[in-house]
């Protein structure tokens, strides 16, 4: 992230997300891992006048920003006690993450905006946090904040939802990728479901959150590892045993109907060893694990570990 000094003019650079494993299960205090996707960036600019406040929205992805930024702008300056009279100048958001993907976009826009606020003295950089993750229940109903960690600190984590955040650097780079599943999702609506999943059989919404924990701690062995040959193909196996697991609990969950079963089946036909949803389902993208690249014939694919 880079920031101006000037106090009439601010910058910043955040970053989508993807997650390796964790999602529903992390709003009930289950850690996930969750990393930076480095193609998937909004860029903020400000620059202060006399003028009230224009907005300006660029970047492939910036119209469809337009369209929801109000709304997120007004209950932001709803939490600091302030209206939009108190803004001047002109705002410039460049989008390279689309809403309702699964990557990450909402927050994005929260941590933003929360960066901004505080450049304005509207918050202290303690609260950006807090202050994002508020703002990020507006599009999830009950943001567990690992989207915004992640927005926020710009590195691969493992997250937990009280407030434990450690960095994860993995010691070798699998051949991880992501593809658009040809439908968005609702995060809300999906954590609605899961919701209903478990006022409906307790015991099996525990068997998924508990499922899903063996995922992450798989996950994690796999990607810290000693990167030399023998290991690296167990460890390859163990990762996508995690992906395996990860995506059973989304099945289990009724989040893979329609195009998003479609497309992950249609990668695992094409040669991936594992697929999973990452983000909350429903749609959006999927990550895949592949031996070797995958054919440039099958889809888009956006390389996550390159070499």
């Amino acid at each position: 992230m880079n920031r101006s000094h000037s106090s009439d003019e601010f910058s910043a650079v955040t970053n989508g997300k993807w997650i390796l494993a964790g999602e529903h299960a992390v709003i009930r205090g289950s850690p996930a891992l969750v990393f930076p996707t480095p193609s998937a960036t909004m860029q903020f600019s400000w620059r202060n006048a006399s003028e009230p406040l224009e907005a300006r929205f660029d970047g492939p992805c910036g119209d469809e920003l337009s369209i929801l930024f109000w709304g997120v702008l007004e209950k932001a300056l709803e939490k600091v006690e302030r209206t939009r009279l108190d803004l001047r100048g002109q705002l410039t958001i460049t989008s390279h993450i689309p809403l309702g993907a699964g990557l990450g976009g909402s927050a994005a826009l929260c941590v933003g905006i929360g960066r901004w606020f505080c450049h304005l003295g509207y918050i202290d950089q303690s609260q950006i946090y807090e202050f994002a993750r508020g703002l990020e229940n507006i599009f999830h109903g009950q943001s567990s904040g690992v989207d915004i960690a992640v927005a926020l600190e710009g590195r691969g984590i493992k997250f937990m939802r009280g407030g434990e955040r450690s960095p994860i650097t993995p010691t070798w780079r699998p051949k991880l990728y992501l593809s658009y599943s040809g439908k968005r999702g609702v995060t809300s609506e999906c954590v609605k479901k899961v919701n209903e999943l478990r006022a409906r059989s307790q015991h099996l919404g525990e068997k998924l959150d508990q499922q899903m924990r063996e995922a992450v701690d798989l996950a994690e062995q796999a990607l810290l590892t000693d990167d030399s040959v023998s290991t690296l193909v167990t460890a390859q196996e163990s990762l996508a045993r995690a992906l395996d697991l990860s995506r059973d609990c989304f099945y289990q969950w009724g989040l893979c109907e329609g195009a998003l079963d479609q497309h992950m089946r249609e990668l695992l036909r094409a040669g991936a060893l594992s697929v999973k949803p990452t983000g909350s389902g429903g749609g959006g993208h999927v990550l895949s694990l592949w031996d070797s690249p995958p054919p440039t014939s099958a889809v888009r694919m956006i390389s996550l570990f390159k070499d």
